[in-house]
């Protein structure tokens, strides 16, 4: 089946909402071929990334959101689900620059919060 724009956007949205529905496995099945047809997606790589971390993939997880940081190395969200994706894999050294890094390139009160928390 060839990819239309529609389709990627439809694929897209019904991820999002497979990933609302608590059914992280099924969003990165519909991920999967948009990003093979469209790797330069930051969106669709985002949301595959957190996809994998919410089904405890978290190898492929921090794959996605280092990619993101790559293309995008000012993307504070990005920095903040890496070092949630880090913290959980029991990397809390390697979690904490990119929790700092998060909260000093956009100081909301969760990024701040987990990077005091983590200087501490």
């Amino acid at each position: 089946m060839s990819r239309t724009p529609q389709t990627n956007v439809i694929d897209f949205r019904a991820a999002e909402k497979l990933l609302e529905a608590r059914d992280p496995r099924g969003a990165v099945k519909l991920l999967d071929p948009l990003i093979t047809a469209h790797p330069e997606n930051t969106a669709a790589r985002l949301l595959r990334a957190r996809a994998f971390f919410h089904s405890a993939q978290l190898r492929s997880a921090e794959l996605e959101f280092q990619l993101v940081i790559e293309r995008e190395p000012d993307n504070a969200f990005a920095h903040f689900a890496l070092a949630r994706t880090l913290e959980r894999a029991g990397r809390t050294g390697e979690a904490r620059r990119h929790f700092r890094l998060a909260a000093a390139l956009e100081p909301r009160p969760e990024y701040v919060e987990a990077a005091e928390f983590e200087a501490g």
